[in-house]
């Protein structure tokens, strides 16, 4: 657990100067930016991904491990996040590429408030669904293999492992074949 309260600590830390709406107050930006390296993890070294879930953004209950199955990219971000602005067309373009080949994307709206997150939504055309996880609860789940960074991507196998990990933004050139060689796995 200690080690749980200290990624969620961190990623606060990263956000320090935060309003009480969430995000960086004032001309305050500070935020815990990762170098979007990816990190793949071998198949029989693969963890399975927490039984995390909650309320999506559009009011419906998600639970990740009904997802199992699928391909999973759970993508951490949050309104206020350059590098997330950045990254969500690449996202959309990747989720709507695949979704018919058995991938999905859930956002996960970090230490944000909903308003800001559904505006967000509708500028980038986001479809997919977001949880929000305003307390980082969600967040804390992943301790075994945090996101560590806002905006930070998981890939889940079909069998609902953490196969890949990108902490910082990513692009489609990063993210777009490493679904791909995800989801030609054997199950």
């Amino acid at each position: 657990m200690a080690v749980g309260a200290f990624v969620v600590a961190g990623l606060a830390a990263g956000c320090a100067g935060t309003s009480s709406a969430g995000g960086p107050a004032g001309s305050d930006n500070r935020f815990i930016a990762g170098d979007g390296n990816i990190q793949e993890v071998k198949a029989g070294e693969r963890k399975a991904a927490p039984q995390a879930g909650g309320e999506t953004l559009d009011g419906k209950q998600l639970k990740l491990s009904d997802l199992k199955g699928k391909v999973t990219i759970v993508n951490f971000w949050a309104s206020w996040c350059a590098p997330c602005r950045g990254e969500a067309p690449s996202l959309e373009q990747v989720y709507t590429e695949n979704k018919a080949k058995g991938v999905e994307l859930v956002g996960v709206g970090f230490k944000d408030n909903k308003d800001g997150l559904r505006a967000f939504e509708r500028k980038f055309k986001i479809t997919y669904p977001s949880l929000f996880d305003d307390d980082g609860q969600i967040t804390l789940a992943f301790r075994d293999v945090p996101p560590n960074a806002i905006p930070s991507t998981l890939i889940l196998d079909r069998q609902g492992r953490v196969a890949a990990r990108i902490v910082g933004s990513t692009t489609y050139s990063k993210l777009s074949p490493l679904v791909a060689k995800i989801a030609a796995e054997k199950a």
